[in-house]
């Protein structure tokens, strides 16, 4: 069976095509099965969620998060969440495919995940960001656990 991997001519700067791009020559250095290839290379699960939270003057912020599972083959996904005021899907699913390899070069039992918040952590009181903190938990829920994922 033969698979055609299309190529992306997008800009380097996307950090998931620059995480596709190693994962392809490793994959080609290593002779992976088209099966294998296909299912590695692409996110198994991206949710986009909006997380509103109250501010400590009382007004209402609400900005975008991410939670993405690149692979569990190997047991749950693992890894944290990046609060960022320019973090995108595209990053966030680059961060969890290095996890998946992370995790497998060293022989753990996860597969890989990352979280993201659109966010600057400095431009909030310790206060708000546990409130968005718990939001944003609480809207990634239907998906995380320790048997599933764990942040």
């Amino acid at each position: 069976m033969s698979v055609v991997m299309e190529k992306k001519t997008t800009s380097s700067r996307n950090p998931f095509d620059v995480a596709q791009r190693q994962f392809d020559i490793a994959a080609d250095a290593l002779k992976l099965e088209d099966g294998i290839r296909l299912k590695l290379r692409v996110p198994r699960r991206a949710l986009i969620v909006s997380v509103p939270f109250e501010k400590d003057d009382g007004s209402w912020q609400v900005v975008q998060g991410y939670r993405v599972q690149h692979d569990v083959s190997r047991g749950p996904a693992k890894g944290g969440i990046r609060f960022h005021p320019q973090v995108t899907l595209d990053e966030v699913k680059a961060l969890a495919a290095w996890m998946t390899w992370k995790c497998a070069v060293v022989n753990l039992p996860y597969g890989g995940a990352k979280g993201g918040i659109e966010v600057d952590p400095k431009a909030l009181s310790l206060h708000e960001l546990e409130r968005m903190t718990r939001r944003y938990t609480n809207e990634i829920a239907i998906i995380i656990g320790p048997e599933k994922d764990i942040p």
